[in-house]
């Protein structure tokens, strides 16, 4: 077997590719490899570290690799994904950095950015309904994230506060309402 270390550092750059459109639209991405490729979670934990990994503080890709490569190996486990995961975004950034000033107003390179724009919107529209339907979400409990959505847009609500209450409410539902029902 290869060294752990190596093998999710590699995986976790692989995905870290293709972070158009941000952690979200690697989903996909990162349930193929993590779980159904190399098999070092379940769909059910992979659900679970999606919830963690949006409720904590940072980059969702980096916080998702830190969780599995923790769960490989611990604090080293955590440190090989979480820089593959990062030095792909590093990298191209740095090339950007030195090169875009040429052709940032290259009519060719504005209509591909114009064109990545719906790509993206995709990317991150399909792992949401993918995982609306992992969640077993059904119309009843859709009312969470539609009133949290509307709290945001529409009233200002910091999604801060809208993290909370539903942390809050899970905890509540999970440890008193459930077990009486």
């Amino acid at each position: 077997m290869s060294n752990i270390y190596w093998q999710s550092f590699i995986t976790f750059f692989k995905i870290g590719m293709f972070t158009l459109g941000g952690g979200y639209a690697m989903i996909p991405i990162i349930e193929a490899e993590v779980v159904d490729k190399h098999k070092w979670v379940s769909k059910e934990e992979f659900l679970d570290l999606i919830a963690i990994a949006q409720s904590c503080p940072g980059v969702f890709a980096i916080n998702i690799s830190i969780f599995i490569g923790y769960k490989l190996r611990k604090v080293k486990g955590a440190i090989a994904a979480s820089i593959g995961t990062a030095l792909p975004s590093f990298l191209i950034i740095l090339m950007i950095a030195i090169f875009f000033s040429k052709f940032k107003d290259n009519p060719v390179v504005a209509a591909i950015f114009r064109g990545i724009r719906p790509a993206v919107v995709a990317l991150i529209a399909v792992p949401t309904f993918n995982l609306a339907r992992s969640a077993k979400l059904n119309w009843a409990n859709c009312c969470i994230p539609i009133a949290s959505a509307l709290l945001i847009w529409m009233l200002g609500v910091s999604p801060i506060y809208i993290i909370l209450a539903a942390g809050i409410g899970g905890f509540v539902y999970g440890t008193i309402i459930k077990p009486t029902e």
